[in-house]
């Protein structure tokens, strides 16, 4: 059969089950905004594209984020149609909708079959928008207003979809009532036989004054990762922690890892936050002068590393911590879990699904600085309760995320199922 897959960021989610497909001897496809150059990977053959404008200007705000997603799936639209001139006719077509590019591909294929990610859709109220008081929107009464409208990218591909796959059940339970019947729940898969607890791990990494410190297991190591640094992460959340968990542990060391951009929320306003234009840079001013220097120099932030740096960084982590408003899943909670790292999550549905309180982690509201403080100090202190809810976590990623046992034919059953 030929597929094709439709990823800004190819392979993005689908960067298991694309190769996979391959591997069974079909031919794959996949269009991506990606201008690397590379036009073969893993058995799928790259077909990049590119938008020819950028959003007007002056745009009405609520309609802006539709111009965007328009104007993508008009490139990929454009892009398709030389496909389809070139004789490319694909069976199904497997899309990650949310920035539009998908929008019009049944125009082109009309008895292609279509399956979409599912990865969120927008509510103004019992999901993110509007869980944090700290950060408000700029225009709360119409905030709803522009909600809407963001959703019509996702209702629009509603009308065209022949199925969806959303990666966790809270996930899928975002959408409307009238489209979750045509959504499997699979989650993007977790290699946990490559993702493994390692007792020897060692790294080195670089100090904030330029010295090397090699850390092992011995130490006492508190991780926190993020893509991006941000609230919507709970960034703000673990900084105001770390006071009181420095003096508290005099010897603990705090890696955090993390891009100085946003993934999902919005940049700080400068104007409020006296010129810092980073949620790094605000939260450390703001928790800074409760530090003492020595204690403020077992604070590393890492930025953006490679995986398999990342990889053993939870594998050396004597407790992880983990915050999330109610969104979207990061896979690096699952991979903590596979690694038997001792987690300290937010008790946020998208949680619920993978921590269950003292069996595979431990949950503390997402705004109480001092629960977290308690839970992460208590759990450096009792190495029994890290053991067993290490194990309990590696056992429940390993039973419900694992990438070749579990997730991966799931999907492909999924998509055997859309292409009859």
């Amino acid at each position: 059969m030929k597929f094709l897959f439709i990823h800004q960021n190819f392979p993005g989610q689908f960067k298991h089950l694309a190769p996979a497909l391959a591997q069974r001897g079909h031919t794959v496809v996949a269009m991506t905004m990606q201008q690397t150059g590379v036009r073969q990977w893993q058995g799928v053959t790259l077909v990049p594209y590119a938008a020819s404008r950028g959003t007007t200007p002056g745009v009405h705000p609520w309609v802006s984020d539709f111009e965007t997603k328009v104007i993508r799936g008009e490139a990929c639209f454009r892009a398709a149609l030389q496909l389809k001139a070139q004789g490319f006719s694909p069976d199904v077509i497997i899309a990650h909708p949310g920035w539009g590019e998908s929008l019009f591909l049944k125009d082109v294929w009309p008895a292609a079959r279509l399956g979409i990610y599912c990865e969120f859709f927008y509510h103004p109220q019992g999901a993110d928008v509007g869980f944090d008081p700290e950060f408000p929107a700029p225009d709360a009464e119409g905030d709803a207003c522009r909600l809407r409208l963001k959703n019509l990218n996702n209702l629009l591909h509603f009308e065209v979809a022949d199925a969806g796959i959303s990666p966790t059940h809270w996930q899928a339970s975002t959408f409307p009532e009238r489209f979750r019947n045509k959504i499997t729940v699979v989650h993007d898969g977790i290699d946990t036989q490559a993702v493994t607890p390692n007792p020897a791990v060692s790294p080195t990494l670089t100090t904030q004054s330029g010295a090397r410190l090699t850390l092992t297991r011995a130490d006492e190591v508190i991780t926190f990762v993020n893509r991006n640094l941000e609230p919507y992460r709970g960034f703000h959340v673990f900084m105001r922690a770390l006071p009181e968990i420095l003096r508290r542990r005099p010897t603990a060391h705090v890696l955090i890892v993390g891009g100085n951009g946003v993934s999902y929320g919005a940049q700080p306003d400068p104007q409020r936050y006296g010129g810092r234009t980073t949620w790094r840079e605000i939260f450390t001013a703001e928790v800074r002068p409760q530090i003492p220097d020595d204690d403020w120099a077992r604070i590393h932030f890492l930025g953006n590393i490679p995986y398999p740096y990342f990889i053993a960084l939870l594998q050396l982590s004597t407790v992880h911590v983990y915050l999330t408003y109610p969104f979207v899943l990061s896979w690096s909670l699952l991979e903590a879990m596979s690694v038997g790292c001792a987690i300290v999550a937010s008790d946020t549905q998208p949680l619920h699904e993978a921590i269950r309180h003292d069996d595979t982690g431990r949950l503390v509201d997402f705004f109480d600085v001092a629960g977290l403080v308690n839970e992460v100090c208590a759990l450096l202190d009792d190495p029994a309760a890290r053991q067993r809810l290490g194990q309990n976590a590696r056992a429940f990623a390993q039973a419900n995320y694992d990438l070749q046992t579990v997730c991966l034919p799931r999907q492909l059953a999924w998509v055997e199922g859309l292409a009859k």
